[in-house]
């Protein structure tokens, strides 16, 4: 390898395929000196050439660049940076360490990569990730196009892509197993299952060496790289699969109807604290790219990982843009997730900004415009804007629909009344931005926290094979175990808790905002009362697919809700718009007298769609024992009588039955048993069915 080097452009940032070779460009601020090192192989203990860049002709500006004749995709490279090593003012420069790429379009990962090297003194050569020079314009995406569905008519299921198909009951071919060509195998039972969107945690190449002592990183929320696909997730490891195998899958998800949703973590890197790695930022411009304390020398950590990003730093902020336009624009994404996305609304030091930069560059950038921007709107250091996060699109994980439906299922006072509002998408929180409803994403559970399975058969979390004592992980878990604590052979015990299952769903399902299900939610996944199941690539964090004929009417459920959901307008029509000139009624036991105490364990609700030509009459029984329900009395226009759609009380298949088999039921008061959700309809005969 002998190419003839020139000076470059500073633009392009990264690795650009020209005309006759590449173009490598980075920034760094305060670098004295910067190398290119091309490698031949990843676990080279020394690179096959190094490229001194000069100050004076290889710098423009902060941007270091230059351009190699000869080099092509596939290239194996890295940087080094000198420059101080003061801490004390901000700047951790070791010209020993081999640095990735910022925007770096792929990772390679030697096998016997250590992230203790890149703490260490020494060169890290032989066991540091490296970055891989991409041409993003080769791919052939056959004429694909995305779903752009409208989201009153998208179902998010949230998934992982190593553990959607890594147990050996998969069915997947063992070398597909965990990868995104898995994935693409499992593509006829997402449909089947009717979802229309899957949100994938990180994919963005992480470190997996960052976890306790002999546990793996499996969550992903580690990244070093903010444009590479990991390179884990792959079936075909030559340095050119993981972004080719990326957007097979997304091509394969978009001919299925089906939108990709990126779970993003801009918060933070996996380079931790003073003490951790030097993996990229840290080593180029650390000042730049995170949130210092006042002495400069510790990392300001609102992430809960050792650092914070500094997103509204210009830098950084084109840096975040510039990689969520790649992901749309070349890899065909739909949307993305913002994991503790309040840390982008702070400033360099640390304060909350009233209009952050970034946040307003994301909302307004055209190539972004029309893809879902969904934001976690809270962080690890208490700032919590669910209901107030800044912005017109963002849409935001409901927070407070997950714990006051939690809490109301369990049987808590004083939760009525919180209930009932988030049934009709939270708008004693929202109503105030003018919204739609699809605004609030409603889940129950997520990734974060206990299974919908261990939500009702745990008490206390159950974290020892983290290593951490039981500490890590949340205490605050509103879970109730129906009698007693973990697995149990007790039918009646087992029976309520498939009850609760169905209660939990059906109100995600039917209530008015953006329905969000978990991986392996539909066929009661456990994680054995773990909670923080971010170090655990194994068997408890895998979906075991012998589950999907163990808890097939739970399957059968998920599937009818996801097909009939309630209040699905016509193309175009506003959900928002429905809902207010809809006729609504509050009932407790007796018509037109809710109990809203704070003793009370039940609600009713009626509601006239005349647009959809249905009314509907719901009724939410979390109290102890069977409680009677007057029905309202039906008009001639129609129907004689109220047909049952769902009873979790009633065992499968009449715990919820076909929209068009419907059984009616007598006139005369409803009884809920203890613990369950009932859904009544009845049609107006005036006029065609409604189409739902």
């Amino acid at each position: 390898m002998n190419p003839v080097s020139n000076a470059g452009r500073s633009s392009p940032l990264g690795a650009t395929v020209c005309d006759g070779g590449v173009n490598f460009s980075l920034y760094s601020r305060s670098a004295t000196g910067v190398e290119l090192l091309l490698f031949e192989r990843e676990d080279d203990t020394r690179p096959a050439l190094v490229l001194r860049l000069d100050p004076i002709l290889n710098r423009t500006y902060h941007y270091w660049h230059i351009f190699v004749p000869g080099v092509k995709p596939g290239q194996i490279y890295g940087y080094r940076a000198q420059g101080p090593n003061d801490p004390a003012n901000g700047m951790r420069f070791d010209p020993a360490k081999v640095l990735l790429d910022p925007y770096g379009r792929g990772v390679v990962v030697p096998k016997n990569y250590r992230r203790e090297a890149a703490s260490q003194a020494g060169d890290n050569a032989a066991t540091a990730m490296k970055s891989i020079v991409i041409d993003p314009s080769t791919y052939d995406w056959e004429g694909d196009t995305p779903p752009k569905n409208l989201c009153t008519r998208t179902i998010v299921y949230e998934t992982h892509v190593r553990g959607f198909t890594r147990h050996p009951s998969s069915g997947v071919p063992e070398k597909s197993r965990g990868t995104f060509a898995g994935l693409v195998e499992k593509i006829p039972y997402l449909q089947q299952l009717g979802i229309t969107a899957v949100e994938l945690l990180p994919v963005f190449q992480f470190d997996a060496q960052d976890s306790p002592a002999g546990l793996v990183n499996y969550w992903g929320y580690a990244p070093v790289s903010f444009f590479a696909p990991h390179h884990a997730y792959s079936s075909c490891q030559d340095p050119l699969g993981p972004a080719n195998e990326f957007r097979d899958m997304v091509k394969a998800l978009h001919r299925a109807g089906i939108e990709v949703i990126l779970d993003v973590v801009y918060n933070h890197t996996a380079e931790g604290n003073q003490n951790g790695p030097t993996l990229s930022f840290r080593g180029l411009c650390n000042s730049t790219y995170y949130i210092l304390e006042q002495d400069r020398a510790r990392y300001a950590d609102y992430s809960g990982t050792g650092n914070t990003l500094n997103a509204n730093h210009p830098v950084v902020r084109r840096l975040i843009v510039d990689s969520l336009r790649y992901w749309v624009e070349k890899m065909h994404v739909d949307g993305f997730r913002f994991d503790l996305a309040s840390i982008l609304a702070r400033g360099d030091s640390g304060e909350l900004l009233p209009n952050p930069p970034v946040l307003w560059d994301i909302e307004s950038d055209p190539v972004l415009a029309g893809t879902k921007l969904i934001a976690e709107a809270w962080d690890a250091a208490g700032l919590y804007q669910v209901g107030s996060f800044i912005g017109d699109s963002w849409q935001e994980w409901n927070g407070k629909f997950r714990d006051d439906v939690r809490s109301f299922f369990r049987g808590e006072e004083g939760t009525v009344t919180r209930f009932a509002d988030r049934l009709l998408g939270s708008p004693e929180i929202y109503a105030h931005k003018a919204r739609e409803p699809e605004q609030s994403v409603n889940f129950v559970t997520c990734h974060d926290g206990f299974t919908l399975n261990d939500l009702v058969s745990y008490d206390e979390k159950h974290n020892e094979a983290n290593g951490e004592d039981n500490r890590d992980g949340t205490n605050d878990n509103r879970s109730w175990y129906c009698g007693v604590e973990g697995p149990t052979d007790d039918l009646a015990i087992e029976k309520l808790r498939n009850r609760q299952v169905k209660n939990f769903l059906a109100a995600t399902m039917l209530s008015l905002g953006l329905p969000m299900i978990v991986m392996g939610d539909e066929v009661r996944r456990t994680q054995h009362g773990n909670n923080n199941a971010y170090c655990q690539d194994n068997e408890t964090s895998w979906f075991d697919w012998t589950l999907l004929a163990k808890h097939a009417d739970v399957h059968r459920f998920v599937t009818l809700l996801a097909a009939r959901r309630l209040l699905r307008p016509v193309e175009h029509e506003s959900l928002s718009q429905l809902l207010r000139e809809a006729k609504k009624a509050w009932h407790g036991v007796k018509l037109n007298q809710p109990d809203w105490s704070q003793a009370s364990h039940s609600v009713a609700i009626t509601a006239e769609v005349w647009q959809e030509r249905l009314l509907f009459h719901m009724i939410l029984n979390a109290y102890w024992e069977p409680l009677d329900f007057e029905l309202p009395p039906l008009d001639h226009e129609y129907a004689p009588q109220w047909r049952r759609w769902i009873d979790t009380a009633l065992d499968s298949p009449n715990d919820i039955v076909q929209w068009q088999t419907a059984p009616a039921v007598p006139s005369g008061p409803y009884r809920a048993e203890a613990h369950s959700v009932v859904m009544l309809f009845a049609k107006r005969e005036s006029a065609a069915s409604p189409v739902l």
